[in-house]
């Protein structure tokens, strides 16, 4: 085997009860739980029984979603699996620096609850429904080309080699779709369950609200080697410049596929998605169908991830 990842769920991987096995086979999630609880009061509660459409919002679905993918990771390491590198989808990003070591799950904590209400603000305040939607069977440059002739919309997410995310308000995603059917173009788009139009200008105004909140941040070293959605490779050496990245991040596309080549490309060849679902697994054997990819999500896919890497 070579190298281990852990890579870090993102937002739209949510279920009602998540963590709440995890919580209850592991001590360092539970106290990770705990811990959230001073900071926001019943969050164990609303991950753990909190209904599909309260999970949706992005100021509960971000803070639900760093404790339940943390909380996977520090089940990992309390069972012996270090990993050697560490990524994450959009959101995912912050619990991957704080396993890492660039701060503590409670600073991490509170930066979350923070880049939530931002991003959540944002949205309320675009000119029209924000809107998501999935492309596959087109490849990202024809996806540049066709967002490039239309108002509010762009590409988002890079998820894998033929999807990716268009981003911006609802009748910009119409008018996409209008002009691939105006020139026959053969694409199929998955319209997403989102709250807001993420990784676009649209979120220009909590990139620039969250930027004051992380220089206040002492960010540490990073003890695992980090790659970065901005850039889709590694956090630079010093410190200084990750909040700049963690404040950029939220209003430019996640280049996911970039990041998964890098860590492959250093040596990953086994991936454990922490965190609800398994999206990330599958985006990962889209882009290089030779690497392993496991999730941990639960007490089952725990126990079911270690004895695989244990093998």
């Amino acid at each position: 085997m070579g190298k281990i990842a852990f890579v870090f769920s993102g937002q739209g991987a949510q279920y009602p009860g998540m963590g709440e096995s995890l919580c209850a086979c592991s001590p360092a999630a539970r106290a990770l739980y705990d811990m959230a609880e001073a900071s926001r009061p019943g969050i164990s509660a609303l991950s753990f029984r909190g209904t599909a459409e309260e999970l949706k919002q992005t100021v509960n679905t971000q803070p639900a979603l760093y404790l339940t993918d943390l909380g996977a990771a520090l089940a990992l390491r309390e069972a012996g699996i270090v990993p050697d590198a560490v990524g994450g989808f959009s959101l995912g990003e912050l619990p991957a620096l704080a396993f890492a070591g660039a701060y503590s799950p409670e600073t991490g904590f509170s930066l979350v609850l923070k880049r939530a209400a931002y991003m959540a603000e944002a949205s309320d305040n675009m000119p029209d429904t924000p809107a998501m939607a999935a492309v596959m069977r087109l490849a990202p440059g024809d996806i540049e080309e066709l967002c490039a002739g239309i108002d509010n919309v762009w590409p988002a997410n890079y998820n894998a080699p033929e999807q990716t995310v268009i981003s911006g308000t609802a009748s910009g995603v119409a008018a996409f779709k209008a002009l691939c059917a105006e020139r026959g173009i053969a694409a199929r788009l998955v319209d997403l369950p989102v709250s807001g139009a993420f990784h676009t200008p649209f979120m220009t105004p909590a990139s620039e609200k969250f930027a004051p909140e992380l220089e206040a941040v002492s960010f540490a070293a990073l003890g695992i080697p980090a790659y970065a959605n901005l850039t889709g490779g590694l956090y630079p050496e010093d410190p200084a410049e990750y909040a700049g990245i963690l404040a950029a991040q939220i209003k430019n596309p996640v280049r996911w596929v970039d990041e998964v080549r890098a860590m492959i490309a250093d040596g990953v060849d086994t991936f454990v998605e922490c965190g609800p679902g398994k999206t990330l697994c599958g985006l990962i054997k889209k882009i290089d169908k030779t690497v392993t990819a496991l999730q941990v999500e639960n007490e089952e896919t725990l126990r079911a991830a270690v004895e695989a890497i244990r093998a």
